[in-house]
């Protein structure tokens, strides 16, 4: 679980690092660097299960905010094929932006879960 958590924790410093041309930086930051500080506290041993839960809550606002109100990503299921993703990193479609900010809040959810998931077994286990 640290190997885990220290990969992720660089991996989230970097998309936090890379933010600063975005058009609302210190917000996407923010997010990346929550995910790197609680993937660090994990790794040093620390068991904040009060932390994975509340950046998964706010992770998942963020996420029907830019489904139901953005509609964004959900054009790009329902109406582009799921495609022109990845092909380059312009951002030149409208849907490019939000789809590739949900799939982060999305990694971000599922790495919290799994730490949520691993450290509350560990303490069950462990009678804590």
């Amino acid at each position: 679980m640290r190997a885990f958590n220290i990969v992720f924790c660089v991996l989230f410093l970097i998309s936090a690092g890379v933010q600063y041309n975005d058009a609302d930086p210190y917000l996407w930051m923010l997010l990346y660097g929550y995910g790197a500080w609680a993937c660090y506290m994990t790794a040093r041993g620390r068991r904040l299960i009060w932390a994975y839960a509340s950046g998964i809550v706010v992770y998942l606002a963020f996420v029907v905010y830019y489904l139901i109100f953005k509609h964004g990503a959900l054009e790009w299921l329902q109406r582009h094929g799921a495609s022109d993703l990845v092909q380059s990193m312009k951002a030149d479609k409208p849907w490019i932006e939000e789809t590739r900010e949900v799939m982060g809040l999305l990694i971000l959810v599922a790495v919290l879960g799994i730490d949520w998931v691993v450290v509350a077994k560990s303490k069950r286990m462990n009678g804590r």
